[in-house]
């Protein structure tokens, strides 16, 4: 299946410290997108998307609607986006996105939590490619990737695996490829987002994995990474 992307779901949230960081990930997001425009998801597209994404990872209505209702309010309230990058253990290589309202705390918490892993910060992003991913279920990968090209679409790669399509648009076709789904009769999507595949996956095995699963679990726990990308097969 091409370069299978490892979905990140939200079973992750196992522990309430992931948990809490998990609502805050899908606050401040959701928050963003309804300022960015009309605060209703019929009319507002990455409104619209945000809601999707975080209701099919777990995260309670209330949870989203308080979002909404905040940026309605008028709320001032402000976030920086930030990006690190980082080798971490046994060599491998981390991006952090950050979605912080203090930019110098979560530089702090996440170059601490990578250094106690073995790892340290460096540039990496050399080994990655941004793409717009698409994961869903409910057609065929001919069927997808000939209504992506006939609509014009900047298809990098349509997959299938046992039912499940995975399709990586180029990142400026990402609103695109998702409407033409749309109008496929996809609309519920396990991943539909810009995010940065590694060029190449490496394995790690003893020590090595065993820290690099406890790092990315506090990433997870980390309240101000709203996303992180690797080039580590956990696939088990």
């Amino acid at each position: 299946m091409g370069r299978h992307f490892e979905v990140r779901a939200a079973a992750m949230a196992a522990t309430s410290a992931k948990k809490s960081a998990l609502y805050m990930r899908a606050s401040k997001e959701i928050y963003m997108a309804a300022k960015s425009g009309l605060p209703d998801p019929e009319s507002n597209l990455a409104l619209r998307s945000a809601i999707e994404k975080y209701k099919g990872v777990g995260v309670t209505k209330d949870v989203v609607e308080r979002a909404i209702k905040k940026a309605a309010g008028g709320s001032a309230e402000a976030y920086n986006t930030a990006r690190y990058e980082a080798f971490g253990p046994g060599n491998s290589y981390i991006i952090v996105d950050a979605l912080t309202d203090n930019l110098n705390r979560a530089l702090t918490e996440i170059r601490t939590l990578i250094v106690k892993k073995g790892g340290h910060m460096g540039a990496v992003a050399f080994n990655f490619e941004e793409v717009g991913l698409l994961a869903f279920k409910g057609a065929t990968r001919d069927a997808v990737e000939e209504a992506l090209i006939m609509n014009d679409v900047d298809v990098r790669e349509v997959s299938e695996d046992e039912g499940s399509i995975e399709a990586l648009v180029s990142p400026t076709s990402l609103a695109a490829a998702k409407t033409v789904l749309n109008e496929m009769g996809i609309k519920e999507f396990a991943m539909a987002e810009i995010v940065m595949l590694p060029n190449d996956k490496i394995t790690l095995e003893g020590e090595d994995l065993d820290r690099f699963r406890q790092l990315i679990d506090g990433l997870d726990e980390l309240q101000d990474v709203q996303n992180y990308f690797h080039n580590v097969d956990l696939q088990d």
